[in-house]
């Protein structure tokens, strides 16, 4: 699927509408995740994780409390031209990227995970079924 796609489909699920420049960023993010890494959801994720941010991706993926992220640890804790590509393709510089991230990637990953658990459906197919 195209990132443009994805973005709405996003924005929509966010609850800014299809033309959300939120919902973009994160449609780039997660389809640059998904290159190898399996579905884009466990692929960003797992990029998190591994960035040393594994107990806020779990407060957002669980039943609990959001815990917030900024700008910066999202920078820091995603591979390097991940950012950059994303924040390319959405016109923006790499921190203005990174604070819009941060703003929306918990309410997003809240959302896709309603049972505390990280589905295999595609993402396409999970945002679907939330807007429904």
């Amino acid at each position: 699927m195209a990132d443009n796609d994805l973005g709405s489909l996003l924005g929509n699920l966010l609850g800014r509408g299809s033309s959300s420049g939120s919902g973009k960023m994160l449609g780039a993010l997660f389809n640059g995740a998904s290159r190898g890494a399996g579905s884009s959801l466990e692929g960003l994720l797992g990029q998190l994780r591994d960035g040393g941010l594994g107990a806020k991706v779990a407060s957002w993926a669980g039943t609990g409390e959001n815990e917030n992220i900024s700008g910066a640890e999202i920078a820091q804790a995603l591979s390097p031209g991940l950012l950059a590509s994303a924040a390319r393709s959405c016109g923006l510089r790499e921190v203005e990227a990174a604070d819009q991230i941060a703003e929306t990637l918990p309410v997003a990953v809240d959302k896709l995970t309603p049972e505390g658990q990280i589905p295999k459906e595609a993402l396409e197919e999970l945002i679907a079924q939330q807007l429904q």
